[in-house]
């Protein structure tokens, strides 16, 4: 597994990006607004790993996951309940390739991707 990135509501985009940029040196790799009224910014620093800033009216403002990149989605989530993980959701398909959800003794969501 691969952390790819970590994923934060936001309450305001505009402030959020000038924080990561202009405090924290990150620039915009891509912005996307998939749905009505949800907008989607990730932040590139060094590395690989990104900061996906996500407004919508949905969730609660602050850490919502942490972004994992695996090889074999199926296989994964199947090791992780057998190693006593708690899968929150089952692997479905998006747009990228596969996702699926489990979470750490804490509550935080970690989303398991595996790209197409």
């Amino acid at each position: 597994m691969k952390v790819k990135y970590a994923t934060i509501i936001v309450s305001d985009m505009e402030e959020s990006i000038a924080f990561y940029k202009e405090v924290l040196g990150f620039e915009i790799a891509s912005r996307h607004e998939p749905a009505q009224g949800v907008v989607i910014t990730l932040m590139r620093s060094e590395g690989e790993a990104l900061v996906e800033l996500i407004k919508n009216s949905s969730d609660a403002v602050g850490l919502y996951s942490i972004g994992m990149e695996v090889k074999d989605l199926t296989n994964t989530v199947k090791e992780l309940r057998a190693r006593g993980a708690k899968i929150t959701m089952e692997p479905v398909p998006i747009t990228v390739g596969f996702l699926a959800f489990c979470e750490d003794p804490n509550g935080v969501k970690i989303a398991l991707i595996q790209h197409a």
